[in-house]
């Protein structure tokens, strides 16, 4: 039964209305199903302004659920490099990093190493005793905080760095642990040291107070953007003693802030739920950041009717269920200065909630609860914008890019064996609706390709395959290019993000020929993760470098229920890396 009611519409209603509006229509109809299964029909006169959509598209977002994040501020944390004796040193918690080899104790139960000595020697044997008493062995993981009289600090902390320590990824574990310590004991100020800091290389000695710092950052931080009460950090110094000073120690402590407070960036942006992160949200969180730093980032966000003069089928096919209608977001970096000498583009899925479609996600496992989180190549990508638009590296010029929309399920949304034509003139037999974020990156992945880029690296939660294979804590790479792999890796080393390359396995793109179109979205279970990717080479014109990673694991932690930020440490470092 259809029962056509004129009458003014609240603005919710509207906003519905206007993503299905045609430009040439001066009338047209938006249907809903009441509770009582009846469909009405609204007829409402279209907005006539661009704006006007976009304004009513976002009072609609706002008013699901009432929700809107609080606009907390994050702790300011001042990073300084100093050479001021461990006994010395005054404020409220002096952590000191020590390994398995550093509690060594001689025949008299005394300390070997020189600075657990002499703290021991400062504090009359207590901190020997105490350590003895609490079973701390300086095994990774382990720490704990005690409070003497007798020290300028407050508090001495162990932290367990496990075997001698050479990763950026356990030092980054050290700043973490600092961190924690911190918000027990509520310390205003914290002073870290290695027990062990002799025989390391100026270049190391660089790496490991910038991890220090980065984990200190990531480990303060908590998403209490949704949460009615929460406490404030109380941390707002730093010290880092015994690895030296200087400008250039300075400058990378600096460097550490920007790319971790760009992590916590990705982290929010991720952990946003869908009924406030929308499309249209996330694009102007990306206009927010070219605004931020306008000297070198600018904005271009396409609207569908845009997209559609760019051909972008395989794009609008999986935007075309939901209400919220797709932004795709193109931000540009160029150094304020001097010559371009190399072109990238970093291409992130931006699926902003993902239901399956009509393969609707379904049964234990689905993860339909944490769907939002498939965007997380999206925030690595604009949290590496936001990065380097306060790093302003020289030399190179970045393209990021991101073809947002959600995967839903409507009379208008896209049906199992369906066949879209993307922007390079390709058709696909859509024979998995979930399987969306592909069909999104394909024409993401043309249009960086017209940008005239030299290499371009996509992120994407991209398959479920990619967990079985790696688990949860690494992410897959796949490139032809093993000189881009080879940048990649080496950006990841200092990050101490975690990858393995996996192959292109030719022969499986058998698996993905369709009898009526030139290609299906997906092939059969067996190397899932490894048809996902052939699927995207196929968007990739051959003379550029590409990588793909599949991010579907890192990119959120399972424990502890939020996201991780995983991919914009890496990404930067690999930007710097081709800056001249």
């Amino acid at each position: 039964m259809v029962v056509a009611i004129v009458a003014s519409v609240p603005s919710f209603l509207l906003a519905s209305s206007v993503s299905h509006a045609s430009s040439t229509s001066s009338l047209f109809f938006t249907k809903l199903r009441s509770s009582a299964g009846l469909r009405l029909s609204f007829a409402v006169a279209p907005l006539c302004s661009r704006r006007a959509k976009f304004m009513a598209h976002s009072l609609a977002s706002a008013n699901l659920g009432f929700t809107q994040p609080a606009n907390i501020e994050h702790p300011k944390i001042a990073f300084a490099a100093k050479e001021v004796d461990v006994g010395e040193w005054k404020g409220d918690m002096l952590a000191v990093g020590v390994t398995e080899k550093d509690m060594t104790k001689d025949e008299n139960s005394k300390f070997e190493n020189s600075i657990l000595k002499k703290l021991d020697g400062l504090l009359g044997g207590l901190l020997a005793e105490a350590s003895s008493e609490e079973d701390f062995t300086g095994k990774t993981g382990q720490s704990t905080v005690l409070r003497f009289p007798g020290l300028g600090s407050k508090r001495v902390g162990l932290i367990g760095l496990g075997k001698p320590a050479s990763s950026p990824a356990a030092f980054c574990g050290l700043g973490e642990s600092v961190a924690a310590a911190a918000k027990t004991a509520q310390a205003n100020s914290v002073a870290v040291v290695l027990a062990s800091s002799e025989g390391l290389s100026n270049e190391s000695k660089l790496g490991i107070a910038s991890a220090i710092a980065s984990g200190t950052v990531l480990g303060i931080h908590e998403d209490n953007r949704y949460k009615t009460e929460s406490k404030k950090p109380q941390l707002k110094s730093v010290d880092i003693l015994g690895l030296g000073t200087g400008p250039e120690l300075e400058k990378k402590l600096k460097y550490a802030q920007d790319v971790s407070s760009a992590v916590v960036f990705g982290r929010e942006l991720v952990n946003s739920p869908a009924n406030v992160l929308t499309p249209v949200a996330l694009a102007a969180e990306a206009s927010k950041i070219a605004s931020s730093y306008s000297d070198v980032l600018s904005a271009n966000i396409l609207t569908a009717e845009q997209c559609k003069e760019l051909k972008m089928g395989s794009y609008l096919g999986v935007a075309a269920a939901s209400d919220n209608p797709p932004h795709f977001i193109h931000l540009c970096y160029k150094p304020p200065s001097g010559p371009i000498k190399s072109k990238l583009a970093l291409v992130g899925k931006g699926l902003t909630f993902d239901s399956g479609g009509y393969n609707i996600k379904t049964g234990p496992g689905c993860s339909i609860d944490v769907m939002k989180i498939d965007m997380g190549g999206s925030a690595a990508v604009l949290g590496a914008a936001k990065a380097l638009g306060q790093i302003k590296p020289p030399g190179v010029e970045v393209h990021f890019i991101v073809a947002s929309c959600e995967n839903m399920i409507s009379g208008t949304g896209m049906r199992p064996g369906d066949i879209l034509t993307a922007s390079n003139g390709k058709t696909i037999e859509v024979n998995n609706t979930d399987a969306e974020g592909r069909l999104t990156l394909a024409d993401a992945l043309v249009y960086a390709c017209n940008q005239g880029v030299e290499k371009i690296v996509d992120l994407a939660t991209l398959t479920g395959a990619c967990i079985v294979a790696l688990g949860p804590s690494i992410a897959g790479v796949f490139t032809p290019s093993d000189e881009l792999a080879k940048e990649v890796f080496e950006a990841s080393e200092i990050s101490g993000e975690k990858f393995w390359r996996m192959p292109l396995e030719e022969s499986y793109w058998e698996s993905m020929k369709s009898g009526v179109a030139d290609m299906v979205n997906t092939g059969g279970r067996p190397g899932g993760a490894i048809t996902a990717a052939l699927f995207l080479k196929q968007f990739v014109d051959e003379k550029v470098q590409w990588m793909h990673i599949d991010l579907a694991g890192p990119v959120w932690n399972e424990k502890k229920r939020v996201a991780t930020g995983f991919g914009v440490s890496t990404l930067v470092e690999w930007v710097l890396k081709n800056s001249s």
